[in-house]
């Protein structure tokens, strides 16, 4: 007989009493181990290129993890980076209670499965209108943008190039800008 796992909420998630990083994806609890040093560096990169153009366009507001996106009772999550439009501000209270315009996985070799498929599924139904996925490793960068309630491929690069968002119109970012020069 198999023992039902324990479906966790955004209640039990509050509860929680301890100094540890969680998410709660469709009802499972995951710790989030310490970023790497390397990791780090892409999301300072990241959010500084997409932090001064939100600022210089005054399209809306970012935040870098950890802040908590509640999506559902049952979906509790923590992007690397997370961008809200003004149009969409109704959603940032002390956490934001709903779905960003944008966010940002930073994918490492234990997140992978995570990010690629968990999270790409749970931001696709919750209606995130961009989803970027970044591979340190590969120094390659997807944009998914929604189309008809599907996430489709917009921008990728790799190696070297430009991707570009379309949430925030006119945004481009240089592959050289996050990850070096190679």
């Amino acid at each position: 007989m198999k023992v039902k796992e324990k479906v966790w909420t955004y209640r039990d998630y509050l509860e929680l009493n301890d100094d540890k990083r969680y998410e709660v994806i469709n009802g499972r609890l995951y710790e989030m181990p310490a970023p790497t040093v390397f990791h780090q560096r892409i999301l300072n990169a990241l959010n500084l290129l997409i932090y001064m153009f939100s600022k210089r366009n005054k399209v809306g507001e970012v935040f870098i993890s950890p802040v908590d996106v509640i999506l559902s009772e049952t979906s509790i999550v923590q992007p690397d980076l997370v961008f809200i439009s003004k149009e969409n501000k109704d959603i940032v209270k002390d956490r934001i209670y709903g779905s960003p315009d944008l966010v940002v996985e930073i994918v490492s070799p234990t997140s992978y499965y995570r990010d690629r498929y968990e999270k790409f599924r749970i931001y696709e139904e919750a209606g995130i209108k961009e989803y970027w996925l970044v591979y340190p490793g590969e120094k390659a960068i997807e944009v998914w943008v929604l189309k008809e309630g599907k996430y489709e491929l917009y921008s990728i690069a790799s190696g070297e190039g430009k991707v570009k968002s379309k949430v925030l119109k006119g945004l481009r970012i240089d592959l050289k800008e996050i990850f070096g020069e190679g």
